[in-house]
């Protein structure tokens, strides 16, 4: 394409914006309105799954030694625990640390009466995992290696957490397709009009030997536009609600800082801005070109 066919193009998309204006503007607030309500619940998604994480790296398997079992076959052992692709990092506790943290725990000042450790034989790896999900595989494991005596496990907290990522994840992708269905709709009833209005201008050029790509393309451009425009204004206003939001939750309820993260808004939408953007101009690409194919035809 000549760089002059281009710009007679683009500026033919442009003016096909001002030509079916309020179809536009119908157009682009309703990509804005799904995209907006896209950025509002990818950012609860987002934060929840952020917290359900959190919450799945505080879930570990301990393991416990047989009586005796050499320092050397307990090294041994952590390495084989390690070098599994379940974990995500092993942490060793001596019983001498155990006996400690249950001391203060749940003990305090009564701790003195005891002059030996009463937890001697309690030496135990906690297990942390990439996904809690992974548990049972690695359990099963475990059960095989000779020298554990003893594997401490949560099988219902790994249940519920795994059950909440699914769940969340399933409903994400349903309102996610719903949103784009609509979206697409419109946008093809945009253009579609647009066509209509210049039917006859379109047949003229037909006739007269301009290309199919040629009298397409403007429509193509309009969509793209419509879908830019209506991805960029609600990431603005979702901007502006979140770190809003967030704020306000973190100062007037102190407590909650202490019990859950939320994911900070720079971080959000680092991923948020290119997705929106590439779903508004696919939106708009994908309704017009699909018309355009469908309703020029002389």
């Amino acid at each position: 394409m000549r760089f002059s066919t281009f710009i007679y193009t683009l500026k033919q998309g442009i003016a096909n914006i001002f030509r079916n204006k309020w179809y536009s503007l119908a157009s682009i607030a309703t990509i804005g309105a799904c995209l907006f309500m896209f950025g509002i619940f990818y950012s609860i998604v987002a934060n929840f799954q952020y917290i359900v994480k959190e919450a799945q790296n505080g879930v570990a398997v301990t393991v416990f030694f047989d009586e005796g079992l050499s320092e050397e076959r307990i090294a041994e052992i952590g390495s084989l625990i390690e070098a599994r692709t379940e974990v995500d990092h092993v942490r060793f506790v001596s019983a001498d640390e155990a006996w400690e943290s249950f001391k203060e725990e749940y003990l305090g000042e009564y701790a003195d009466g005891f002059k030996d450790n009463p937890l001697k034989n309690s030496s135990n790896y906690e297990i942390y995992l990439r996904d809690v999900s992974m548990q049972s595989a690695l359990v099963t494991y475990l059960e095989s290696v000779e020298g554990i005596r003893l594997i401490n496990k949560s099988e219902i907290t790994a249940r519920t957490l795994t059950s909440i990522n699914s769940l969340v994840g399933y409903v994400a992708i349903g309102i996610i397709i719903i949103l784009l269905c609509v979206s697409v709709f419109l946008i093809a009833n945009t253009v579609t009009i647009g066509i209509s209005v210049r039917k006859e201008e379109i047949n003229i050029m037909k006739y007269i030997g301009a290309t199919d790509f040629f009298v397409r393309f403007p429509f193509v451009i309009e969509g793209i536009l419509i879908g830019a425009f209506g991805s960029l204004i609600p990431l603005g206003i979702v901007y502006l609600i979140y770190s809003n939001v967030i704020g306000y939750v973190l100062n007037k309820f102190t407590v909650l800082s202490s019990i859950l993260k939320f994911i900070p808004v720079n971080e959000i939408f680092h991923t948020l801005v290119p997705v929106s953007v590439c779903i508004g101009v696919g939106i708009g690409f994908i309704g017009s070109f699909t018309t355009v194919r469908k309703h020029i035809r002389v």
